[in-house]
């Protein structure tokens, strides 16, 4: 298993995106780098052609921010059975799916709810230490979505690893995979 501290500057984007997802997130965040068009890059780019590319010196400080990313997207997930020993064990939390209304149709898990996107004051008004667990088919938007709520200052947040997906395979094979 490959892991933040093998990535190296020869290897391209989708090398270094397979190791770690959070790095995509993370050079947006703080070098304005692969958000858009203009600032974008190509999977096939060697990081060290991205820096060049975007004028980024410190190709190093580019490694360390790709690494720190990681380990706190890391401490974010939490696994389908541990969710839902939380549901079995009654605790208060929000278990808010991430997915379109029509992913939504064609597998759910019951206890989740499908995220209001028309009314996001619902969520921003909640406790700021409220458990709040995302989810989504595989773990990446959901991910995306508790790291946003952290940068916005909730303090319990997770993203459930694997999404439906996982606990269609680990917790409950009756819901549909697709």
């Amino acid at each position: 298993m490959t892991t933040t501290a093998q990535i190296t500057p020869d290897m391209t984007m989708e090398q270094i995106l397979e190791i770690a997802p959070s790095a995509q997130r993370a050079l947006f965040q703080r070098y304005h780098v692969g958000g858009c068009s203009s600032c974008g890059f190509q999977p096939t780019d060697t990081l060290a052609q991205v820096c060049k590319d975007h004028n980024i010196l410190d190709v190093k400080e580019v490694l360390r921010t790709i690494h720190s990313a990681h380990e706190a997207d890391s401490k974010l997930q939490v696994d389908a059975r541990t969710v839902k020993g939380w549901l079995d064990a009654k605790e208060d939390f929000s278990f808010i799916d991430v997915r379109t209304p029509e992913e939504w149709e064609l597998a759910k898990i019951p206890q989740a709810e499908l995220i209001d996107y028309d009314n996001p004051g619902k969520y921003m008004g909640l406790p700021k230490d409220r458990k709040l667990v995302f989810s989504c088919k595989t773990g990446m938007r959901s991910l995306d979505v508790a790291a946003y709520f952290v940068g916005h200052g909730f303090t319990n947040v997770f993203s459930m690893r694997g999404g439906i997906d996982a606990w269609s395979t680990e917790v409950d094979r009756s819901i549909p995979r697709y």
